[in-house]
């Protein structure tokens, strides 16, 4: 992950966002839902990509903002 990008998973019974470089979670969530919405718009806020973890702590999903940032050349 780049610097700034944020990665949402699973600790201690929460769902946490937590940006690159940070120590620390920036928010906490009850469900993963929560902290997926949460994760998307501090990524999109900060022109980063979303990176969210399943609860045994693989690569679930990842989603770059704004879209023309994606390195992908995929169409759809």
């Amino acid at each position: 992950m780049a610097k700034g990008d944020i990665d949402t998973y699973q600790q201690d019974g929460q769902w946490k966002n937590r940006p690159e470089g940070n120590e620390r979670a920036s928010s906490r969530h009850d469900t993963k839902a929560e902290a997926e919405a949460a994760g998307r718009e501090l990524a999109a806020e900060r022109g980063a990509e979303h990176v969210i973890k399943k609860q045994d702590g693989t690569i679930g999903e990842k989603n770059t903002y704004p879209r023309e940032r994606d390195p992908r050349d995929i169409p759809g």
